[in-house]
């Protein structure tokens, strides 16, 4: 038994409409929802970032807490999602040390941050 956490656990927040939001994560991001029965989402293992912070400029006013999934290759990524017409943020930013950024909008409008790690981390 070690005495630090192992990984997240999971991830819990509020929704207008909580199975389509759910659907959606599911559907677009591969995010298994496991709240119909269905298995939950097992996530490859790999970096996570934990970084409380004072501001950060991609939340809107009334988000508290940004998503940040990982992807192995982010320009596929967003070229899929751009087909199934979800809204992308413009640009991609990349933080030396860190990888590559790019950020997608939910349907109730939460800014979802995709990173592709940069090799090595």
């Amino acid at each position: 038994m070690s005495d630090k956490v192992e990984g997240i656990g999971g991830v819990v927040f509020r929704a207008k409409d909580p199975l389509a939001l759910a659907r959606w994560y599911e559907t677009h991001l591969g995010v298994a929802n496991g709240l119909e029965g269905t298995e939950v989402w097992r996530q490859q293992a790999g970096p996570t970032i934990f970084a409380p912070m004072t501001e950060f400029h991609r939340l809107g006013p009334r988000q508290g807490v940004m998503l940040n999934f990982r992807v192995g290759d982010l320009d596929a990524f967003l070229d899929r999602l751009r087909a199934e017409g979800i809204t992308i943020d413009d640009g991609i930013e990349v933080e030396p040390g860190a990888g590559r950024f790019a950020w997608i909008t939910d349907p109730e409008g939460n800014t979802v941050e995709l990173w592709e790690p940069e090799a090595g981390l």
